[in-house]
């Protein structure tokens, strides 16, 4: 695993961060244009990932993709506050000498891009080509395009809205009750996140919010019998899996700092490439498409899908095209210049 030390970090909480490393994945030729992808709440830096393991965007990112690894040089970091190596509430704090655990501090969306940008000036990366991402990383995505407009030529929001959403809020705000009442979380200082069901319960809700209901009705119908539904199944074995590899206090983190995201009144100086997917219940394109229309340079796309919010994740086919046009019209635009 590859990390960038970054040294101490000041959120804005006021609270300074110490000793922060951030984990990442580099492909491609260093010498060609970079494009950051920036990854969603449970994902890791492993966006491209190998032959043996493809990553989690391997379907959009690699060899001859649409962002493509022989003609980019394409970055990914596990977000702060995450549990893939990224300095989080797993990390020792130097003050105690343990485990962070729950006295992890709060994060924003702000802190998660301050500390990317130091990391890229670390690592000899003097301009960004595009900033890509969704939903958590569709926020990400956003503020990179607010905060550093001179470092970056471009960028390209997925499944995200210039602020979190009342009805966002409010599946967050069950999963944060779902895992903070449960009284195997003692606190914050469990022996394991696979040992309690709120955290199961957080990602159950979760889930029902990612995808359409459609999409449910035609995988599950009323498969199965009695009190063994084979959604109730799916489920369950959904937030079983989670728990077993991602530590719940990094979720609390992450959820609470996607509750911050707002841009609303704020302005983005470069071009903006916005792709929104029909039944995304957290992040609808109604949202989006006002706040772009206020913008200096923008375009939108809106992806007709059952997969609702999801559908940054599959269906490459349907959308990726708009992504490898847009990319190297500006190629060709800034040749011209």
């Amino acid at each position: 695993m590859k990390t960038v030390a970054i040294g101490d970090l000041a959120l804005e909480s006021g609270v300074v961060l110490e000793g922060v490393e951030l984990a990442y994945e580099r492909n491609g030729n260093f010498d060609n244009p970079t494009i950051l992808i920036c990854h969603a709440l449970t994902g890791d830096q492993y966006a491209v990932g190998t032959e043996e393991q493809p990553g989690w965007w391997s379907g959009m990112a690699g060899p001859g993709k649409t962002l493509d690894t022989d003609k980019f040089q394409v970055i990914s970091f596990n977000v702060l506050g995450g549990c893939h190596g990224s300095t989080g509430p797993l990390s020792i704090n130097p003050q105690t000498g343990a485990p962070y655990r729950s006295d992890f501090p709060l994060l924003t969306i702000k802190d998660m891009v301050r500390a990317e940008y130091q990391a890229l000036r670390i690592l000899g990366i003097e301009k960004l080509k595009t900033v890509i991402g969704g939903s958590l990383g569709g926020m990400k995505t956003l503020e990179w395009g607010a905060l550093y407009p001179e470092y970056i030529e471009t960028i390209v929001p997925l499944a995200v809205t210039p602020s979190f959403s009342s009805y966002a809020l409010a599946f967050n705000h069950i999963g944060i009750q779902a895992i903070e009442n449960d009284p195997d979380f003692q606190n914050g200082h469990y022996t394991g996140s696979c040992d309690f069901k709120g955290f199961h319960l957080a990602r159950m809700a979760g889930m029902i919010s990612y995808r359409t209901g459609k999409l449910f009705n035609e995988r599950f119908g009323r498969s199965g019998s009695g009190n063994n539904f084979e959604v109730e199944s799916y489920l369950d074995y959904q937030g079983s899996k989670l728990a077993q590899r991602f530590d719940a206090n990094s979720y609390l983190i992450l959820l609470k700092a996607m509750n911050s995201h707002d841009l609303e009144g704020r302005k983005v100086a470069c071009p903006i490439l916005s792709i929104s997917y029909t039944h995304d219940l957290l992040y609808p394109a109604e949202l989006m498409i006002p706040w772009l229309a206020e913008q200096a340079d923008a375009s939108w796309e809106i992806i007709e899908t059952d997969f609702g919010h999801d559908g940054f994740l599959v269906e490459f086919g349907k959308w990726s095209g708009f992504v490898g046009k847009f990319l190297y019209k500006e190629e060709q635009v800034k040749a011209t210049r």
